[in-house]
């Protein structure tokens, strides 16, 4: 039988505040999102049938080598956003979480930097 109160049963066990912020990350990521995957739905409608020069061309612009390096790294930051929701929601031994969140991050910013490096070498010829 326990006979602590509820909020000295509770003390200890409250907000990080970590919770908003990561909240917070979540959804303007996916508001960044919106306009970007569209963007990126319609030029890649708009490039079908294109050869690889036009495709380089395209990819050559400034302003299309910002938006791609955008939607690619706010679309992984996101997803990885989401994967840390679901571990810390689902995996309960706390060395396994810590390990899964740090090699998602980890994957993330592998896959964010393979991607940005691969768009400035192919916009700018190399």
């Amino acid at each position: 039988m326990d006979l602590r109160t509820p909020l000295n049963r509770a003390r200890g066990l409250g907000s990080a505040k970590e919770g908003v912020h990561h909240w917070w990350a979540q959804r303007l990521t996916a508001v960044a999102l919106i306009p970007l995957v569209v963007w990126f739905a319609i030029s890649l409608i708009m490039l079908s049938g294109a050869d690889y020069a036009i495709a380089r061309a395209w990819i050559g612009s400034p302003i299309v080598m910002v938006l791609l390096i955008l939607t690619i790294v706010i679309g992984l930051h996101h997803g990885q956003l989401g994967m840390q929701v679901v571990i810390e929601d689902y995996v309960h031994s706390e060395g396994v979480k810590l390990a899964l969140i740090i090699g998602i991050r980890f994957v993330a910013v592998f896959f964010g930097l393979a991607a940005t490096v691969a768009i400035l070498r192919i916009g700018f010829g190399g």
